[in-house]
């Protein structure tokens, strides 16, 4: 299978060779000139300011703090518990355990309670590996050398505060994601956060409320689809690939991405089970991948682990990088990138949780939990500490837009975890760019049905709304390859975030509905034997 997807891909070689003769066409600026102005005039919209904080974010932060004290540390308490139900511990309640006994459940009488577990269409670990797909990419290795090149190493100590809080808030949307999901006749699995804002609010007396915000939603995802999920994922994919041909021709990103489009097309068509059977797979061996590589070279370097912790821990209180001007500065770089690498709080991953095979909606929220732990505390973090042990000899300055000059040459985002690789490891372009374009790919298919679900939600679940939200969605694909990564990033930043506001909505509404289930579910699996 291999062989034939790399002779696939040399078939289009030519195009390449061909995009590098044409120089003077310059296509990616001109898609690039386009789509400026619509991004800017997005991330203006979102990231509108008090007290010169981006409100968005302290909606974020303090939310997510309030779920962590309200469910009582979740995401400490119950983290074995996510790791059992992910490994199937507990999977005999999930086949009628509890019908068995004379214990009543939200006030329905065992034997007349309907069996959820036979609506779903994948397993935990699936469901889970699919959500991480989403998460985990390219901003786990782009995000954060550019949140170091940013802010400093101290952006490392809040984005694993960001991560931390983001368990809980994760842990409440998808909880509710599968609680309120659709299903269809076929047994398609309709959820996410369009489905319990409009439902759980409607139950609540707020239907006109619950409507717009979901519908609010729906149109922001698919924002985010196009943006975080898909154009800023092309975009850094095509950026280690020109680094790696050597192309300089400026309608190369546009032919690399026209090429990713072709490829991830052919993946989108088969739906969630499609995709789930794809990242089962795919997903934990480019991150084991990618983390033997990353420890490969802590190791490597042990000696200065200790000063490289003490650099975060030190910078993330007294930042001196270029630019920052604060410890509120760096904050809110950490932050950013964080919140955008594992979503939590946005309401997207609730979507892939929803299609999990239960009857106990807590279950998946408590799996559900482990993403911005794997994505953020353990990928971002280790992502971190290579780049800061590479920059220990001064080899480019903290601070400035993000870009940086390593031996007179810029570089920005993926390419500056490059350059920190290849100086430990041979030939490690090839494998950072293999890398990124698994990461980069995982990612848009995992997005793709994101923004798919909020688009039947919008427009019907026909196939015409499918084949034109397809279209539309690798179409984006072209735009990220080809525009600059300022503009992509902005406008992804501004989708993503955008998500935060009606979802925040439905979680500040029914987060009393969370605590009921979690209830439920913890009196169930103590039905288990140890």
């Amino acid at each position: 299978m291999k062989y034939k997807a790399t002779a696939f891909f040399m078939m289009f070689l030519p195009l390449l060779s061909l995009a590098q003769e044409t120089a003077e066409i310059g296509l990616d600026q001109k898609i690039d000139k386009a789509f400026k102005p619509v991004s800017d005039f997005f991330s203006a919209l979102v990231f509108f300011t008090i007290f010169d904080i981006p409100f968005v974010l302290i909606l974020l932060v303090l939310s997510a703090l309030f779920f962590t004290i309200y469910f009582g540390f979740p995401n400490i308490r119950y983290f074995g518990k996510a790791v059992n139900t992910v490994r199937g511990k507990y999977d005999d309640i999930e086949s009628g355990g509890l019908e068995k006994t004379d214990m009543a459940i939200d006030g329905d009488i065992p034997d007349t309670i309907k069996d959820e577990s036979e609506e779903g269409e994948v397993s935990h670990f699936q469901a889970l590996a699919t959500a991480v797909s989403g998460t985990v990419g390219n901003g786990n290795i782009a995000g954060v050398a550019l949140a170091i090149a940013l802010g400093g190493p101290g952006a490392t100590f809040w984005m694993i505060i960001c991560g931390l809080l983001g368990m809980s808030s994760k842990f409440v949307e998808c909880t509710l994601g599968v609680q309120y999901r659709d299903v269809g006749e076929d047994g398609t699995v309709y959820g996410g956060p369009m489905y319990y804002i409009s439902k759980g609010l409607k139950e609540r007396g707020f239907k006109t409320l619950g409507k717009v915000a979901a519908v609010l939603f729906a149109i922001f995802c698919i924002g985010g689809s196009f943006g975080g999920g898909n154009a800023a994922q092309s975009n850094q994919a095509t950026i280690v690939l020109k680094k790696l041909m050597g192309l300089e021709s400026t309608s190369a990103g546009a032919i690399i991405g026209l090429i990713l489009a072709i490829l991830v097309g052919i993946i989108i068509i088969g739906g969630i089970k499609r995709i789930a059977s794809v990242t089962e797979k795919v997903v934990p061996f480019m991150a084991a991948m990618y983390l033997l590589a990353c420890l490969y070279i802590i190791l490597s370097n042990f000696s200065l682990v200790g000063d490289a912790i003490a650099l975060i821990m030190t910078e993330a209180f007294n930042p001196t990088a270029i630019g920052v001007g604060s410890v509120i500065g760096v904050l809110l770089v950490g932050f950013k990138r964080a919140a955008f690498s594992n979503e939590a709080g946005a309401g997207s991953a609730s979507i892939a949780h929803s299609a999990v095979k239960t009857k106990y909606s807590a279950s998946e929220g408590l799996v559900a939990l482990l993403e911005p732990f794997i994505d953020t505390v353990v990928i971002c973090t280790m992502t971190a500490l290579v780049i800061i042990i590479f920059n220990f000899g001064g080899v480019f300055e903290y601070g400035g837009e993000g870009s940086v000059m390593i031996d007179g040459v810029s570089y920005e985002g993926a390419g500056i975890t490059s350059m920190a690789f290849a100086k430990y490891i041979p030939y490690s372009d090839i494998f950072l760019t293999i890398a990124v374009v698994l990461f980069a790919v995982s990612t848009m298919i995992s997005w793709s049905y994101y923004g798919l679900q909020s688009w039947k939600f919008l427009f019907g679940r026909g196939k015409t709304a499918d084949l034109v939200y397809k279209l539309l969605f690798l179409t984006f694909i072209v735009i990220g390859a080809a525009a600059s990564m300022k503009s992509i990033w902005d406008f992804s930043d501004a989708m993503i975030f955008a998500m935060v506001f009606p979802n925040m909505i439905g979680l500040f509404f029914l987060f009393p509905v969370v605590k009921k289930q979690l209830n439920r579910y913890l009196e169930a699996i103590k039905t288990v034997k140890s």
